[in-house]
């Protein structure tokens, strides 16, 4: 029992220091947003972190290396099983949810 306990106690260090565990409330602005919990959430999952069988994590090493106008294109246009938004959504909208993605991302 000794070494599950360490194992655990290791693992909580671990993800508190790389910020893994807290996630929680660093997506605040872009879960948030009613846009994102609409027509995002239920493949990139609540915050932002992605869900199995569904869209990519937004809250990634990824997305960071990702420009602006890379993540405005995707949105609009799609990629991959993505499907586009550039007629669901205002550019105003677009906007802001790429705003809000690099946002998180800087966190």
């Amino acid at each position: 029992m000794k070494k599950f306990q360490l194992v655990t106690m290791v693992f909580v260090l671990v993800s508190a220091a790389t910020g893994w565990a807290g996630t929680e409330g660093v997506e605040t602005a872009l879960s948030s947003n009613p846009v994102y919990r609409k027509d995002c959430a239920k493949c990139h999952g609540k915050t932002a972190t992605g869900r199995h069988f569904g869209g990519p994590a937004l809250v990634s090493e990824k997305t960071v290396k990702s420009s602006q106008e890379d993540l405005r294109s995707m949105i609009a246009n799609g990629k991959g099983r993505m499907p586009k938004f550039q007629e669901k959504l205002t550019p105003a909208q677009i906007d802001e949810l790429v705003q809000q993605i690099v946002a998180v991302n800087k966190k």
